[in-house]
């Protein structure tokens, strides 16, 4: 019942759509009592005229529309048809409605009783949904139909070329279009009018009235047993018989259930293609105009009982429900597969998103390290500049040190003519020989002293070596760490955060080592200091010559005019050789 009312409503769609003159979507009062009449009328359905204006009675004088005048078409007329009525009148009642305002006004190819069998069609071909369209593979399946009932070849590169030229804001053609589309002849070509008006009325009574095949066969009588010619119309469930095609003059009808069954005779009493249909109460006598009529007749007959048994619609409607199926399914599954895409695309965009903010907070944290970087060669630059100030004045210090041991060569050269003058005076002056002795012990006693001094000074001297030394030890350790925090930058890209933490800790190890530079500093001031209070202790003892700072590292020796400028051995020679002249005299 639910798909006959679909049927019903296709129909009167049309009509009511007719009905809207200004394309409101509303109908007035009057015209919708007309319809009702009518409809009620051809469906063969009780009318109840009060049943409208009762329904409507909460509402004013104006149109109604579609979905208002809907509770009351499926309460009071819909839910009462029963499958009992002319369903041809009906579809021409709501045809002679609508016909007039859509039918195109150009001249056709089709009678308007063909647009009439192409706008059924239409209504049980097209889709379950308004407005109504019949989709491009309904328009390639129903043109096939069309041309094979012509006995032409289906053009499929021509369809092809139509659905590519098909404008793609429409999923499909109405009605109007349908038959202008048909009517035009655009796929009739070379097809007289009457060709194309015998196409469309086998194509209707196959898909409307469900004949599954008709033609002349000759039927033998039951009581006078004679043989005349009748025409047959197979339909799902029976058998009907007339004098001629016009179907004006039935003669009878063969009743088909699951308990029939269709027999092939042999010939006998002059005729020929005899079979045989048995029925409950009847058996009937057939006989066809060649073999191939039989048999496509007795395979048609056949055909018939067995979907009965089965409870299966016709073949084109079971075939028509395939096909909305499958459409369905494709639908469903083109919808499931655009979710997917657009699932896809929303987790693509948000994945670049997170990218993008991960991408730019590397940037970010890159150009942090960068700064950080920059600024720590920078501090680098600045201490290995100060260093390099350190030691240019070390060296500074060192050359005023060598131009003071030449200085004091030049001064040991005079010291030394000196010292011959007073070998000379020293042989003339024995007297002197015990003045010389108390020199001599004297002299050792200021050694001692000096031995002591130059001890401290070594040792002061040995500090600062030492502290030299851990200032290079620094300068390398300082080298390693860049070294270490050149690697550590290239890691940065995998573990940043801990990139960062190593910097942090690198500017604390820099920190204390200026702070160790700076206690290197303080300790060489002091050790300046000292050496300054060195050396105005040994200012007491100067003789010929001053203490040359910061002297040789080899012991000095004290004399009688003050510190000497020259070493033990240098001296034990100078006695040895003075011993030898002494001796020879």
């Amino acid at each position: 019942m639910g798909g006959l009312k679909d049927e019903l409503l296709k129909a009167i769609w049309h009509a009511f759509t007719a009905l809207d003159l200004d394309h409101s979507g509303k109908v007035s009062k009057s015209q919708l009592k007309v319809l009702s009449h009518n409809l009620c009328t051809v469906l063969k359905v009780p009318h109840d005229p009060v049943a409208l204006e009762e329904h409507f009675r909460d509402d004013d004088e104006g149109p109604v529309s579609n979905q208002g005048y809907m509770p009351y078409l499926n309460k009071f007329i819909l839910e009462k048809v029963q499958d009992n009525f002319d369903k041809i009148e009906f579809n021409r009642m709501c045809w002679t409605l609508c016909v007039k305002k859509n039918l195109t006004k150009s001249p056709l190819l089709i009678t308007e009783e063909d647009a009439f069998k192409v706008w059924v069609i239409f209504n049980f071909l097209s889709e379950d949904k308004y407005p109504l369209i019949i989709v491009p593979e309904e328009i390639e399946y129903l043109l096939k139909k069309l041309t094979e009932a012509m006995g032409g070849g289906w053009q499929q590169e021509q369809f092809e070329h139509y659905k590519i030229n098909f404008d793609d804001s429409k999923d499909g053609l109405s009605a109007w279009e349908l038959i202008e589309l048909i009517g035009n002849g655009q796929f009739s070509k070379g097809m007289d009018r009457q060709t194309i008006s015998m196409a469309i009325n086998e194509v209707f009574n196959e898909l409307i009235l469900d004949v599954l095949k008709q033609g002349y066969m000759m039927k033998k009588g039951h009581r006078r047993k004679n043989w005349t010619e009748r025409w047959f119309v197979l339909k799902p469930n029976i058998i009907s018989y007339y004098v001629s095609e016009d179907l004006k003059d039935k003669k009878g009808d063969i009743l088909l259930d699951e308990n029939c069954c269709v027999e092939s005779l042999p010939d006998k009493d002059g005729k020929k293609c005899l079979f045989l249909i048995k029925c409950f109460d009847k058996t009937f006598e057939i006989s066809a105009s060649d073999k191939k009529k039989k048999q496509e007749w007795i395979q048609a007959i056949h055909s018939t009982i067995h979907l009965l048994k089965l409870g299966s619609p016709p073949p084109h409607k079971e075939a028509r429900q395939r096909r909305k199926e499958m459409r369905k399914k494709l639908l469903a599954e083109q919808e499931e597969l655009e979710r997917q895409m657009k699932e896809l695309q929303a987790a693509n965009e948000s994945k670049q998103e997170e990218l993008e903010t991960v991408r730019k907070k590397l940037e970010e944290a890159a150009s942090r390290a960068a700064e950080e970087e920059k600024k720590r060669l920078q501090t680098q630059v600045e201490l290995q500049a100060r260093f390099s100030t350190e030691l240019e004045r070390e060296k500074l210090i060192r050359q005023q040190m060598e131009e003071q041991v030449a200085q004091k060569s030049s001064e040991l050269e005079q010291y030394l003519q000196r010292v011959r003058e007073l070998e000379d005076m020293y042989l003339k002056l024995q007297e002197a020989l015990e003045d010389e002795r108390q020199a001599r012990q004297d002299e050792e006693m200021v050694r001692k002293l000096q031995a002591r001094l130059l001890e401290e000074e070594s040792s002061k001297r040995a500090e600062l070596e030492k502290w030299h030394l851990v200032q290079q030890q620094a300068i390398q350790t300082t080298e390693a760490e860049k070294q270490e925090l050149e690697h550590q930058r290239v890691m940065k890209e995998q573990a940043l955060q801990e990139a960062m933490a190593q910097l942090e800790q690198l500017e604390l190890e820099r920190k204390q080592a200026l702070e160790q530079y700076e206690g290197v500093k303080k300790k060489l001031e002091m050790a300046t200091n000292k050496t300054k209070s060195w050396k105005d202790k040994v200012a007491h003892h100067e003789g010929l010559i001053r203490l040359i700072e910061p002297g040789s590292k080899n012991p000095h020796l004290i004399t009688n005019w003050g510190p000497a400028a020259f070493t033990q051995a240098e001296l034990e020679e100078r006695e040895k050789n003075w011993k030898e002249k002494k001796t020879t005299e």
